[in-house]
């Protein structure tokens, strides 16, 4: 017999349709992915597209919670630099968060036009942090 040599737990409550999206090729960070997506709400999805949905939720919600911190730090003391990374920032939040509602009343009738919607975030959000990095803002 062979003995694996990695000790995962995975979560209890983990249904097979977190764990079939988490051992996907593309998902990079596995456990993270057990992790974040083990929350009572997203265990029950009863398929796919219920899933997709909650994701964005919940991408959403912490999306929300990121551009709160940097509505916070836009008012404190700090360079030019740094205040036009920020709003930089801000804009890509705003507009995670429209997207990632957005999506959600998507995933069933246009889960190509959510793919793409999804796809475009990343940039977005990749440009904030380099121009954070730039004008050495820490990120929240």
């Amino acid at each position: 017999a062979i003995i694996s040599k990695a000790n995962v737990s995975f979560p209890i409550h983990s249904s097979q349709l977190v764990e079939n999206l988490c051992n996907g090729k593309e998902i990079q960070h596995r456990r993270f992915c057990l992790k974040a997506l083990s929350t009572p709400e997203i265990i029950t999805a009863l398929d796919t597209t219920q899933l997709g949905t909650l994701i964005m939720k919940l991408r959403a919600t912490n999306a929300k919670a990121t551009l709160n911190v940097y509505n916070e730090i836009i008012n404190k003391p700090g360079s030019p630099q740094a205040l036009k990374a920020l709003n930089c920032c801000v804009e890509a939040y705003r507009y995670a968060i429209l997207s990632f509602e957005m999506v959600s009343s998507e995933l069933v009738e246009k889960p190509q036009t959510a793919n793409y919607d999804v796809a475009v975030i990343g940039p977005e959000i990749a440009n904030c942090e380099k121009k954070l990095i730039n004008a050495k803002v820490q990120a929240p």
